[in-house]
């Protein structure tokens, strides 16, 4: 049975090439120093992202990662990432994120734990500090860089949501 090849994705990383086929030197694994990531990459007003793995900087193909800092009592305007899918992770300060059509829910999550952002979600990051930068890390699930920035009025009081881990739920 033969192959469809009439679809448009890359299969350079189907199957492990043959040894000696590939200079690992120059396409093998890449340190990017945390002072050398990119600001030149798609931005929200009130935070700042840099860029340190996208295809650009080292040929990423599938993810795209870098760093979000959020000065002390500062928010992000509301905005989405299309299709694609985000993970958070949050190394130092406390985020709030809000989320929503009209940003009526509400979460928060502190140094050590992760967040995910379906796609397309309308969402806004919040620094719950009001002396400490938010630092955090971002992962999505393609090497592009998409914000599309939203014009929402949110909410007064947003519903606060806890998540419930639906595979280790506590048995009762």
């Amino acid at each position: 049975m033969g192959h469809d090849h009439t679809h448009d994705h890359d299969h350079t990383h189907d199957h492990p090439p043959v040894p000696g086929t590939v200079d690992w030197k120059i396409h093998g694994v890449k340190v990017i120093p945390g002072d050398q990531l990119d600001a030149n990459t798609a931005q929200t007003p009130g935070m700042n992202r840099q860029a340190a793995i996208n295809l650009a900087r080292v040929g990423a193909q599938k993810i795209w990662a870098g760093t979000v800092h959020i000065h002390a009592n500062a928010k992000t305007g509301a905005h989405h990432h299309g299709h694609l899918e985000s993970v958070i992770y949050v190394v130092k300060g406390r985020a709030r994120l809000r989320w929503g059509d009209r940003l009526e829910y509400v979460a928060e999550a502190g140094p050590g734990d992760f967040i995910f952002v379906p796609p397309y979600v309308p969402h806004q990051e919040i620094n719950a500090s009001t002396d400490e930068t938010l630092e955090c890390v971002l992962v999505r699930s393609d090497n592009e860089a998409v914000a599309i920035n939203l014009e929402i009025e949110p909410v007064e009081k947003p519903e606060a949501v806890l998540w419930v881990d639906p595979v280790h739920r506590d048995k009762k």
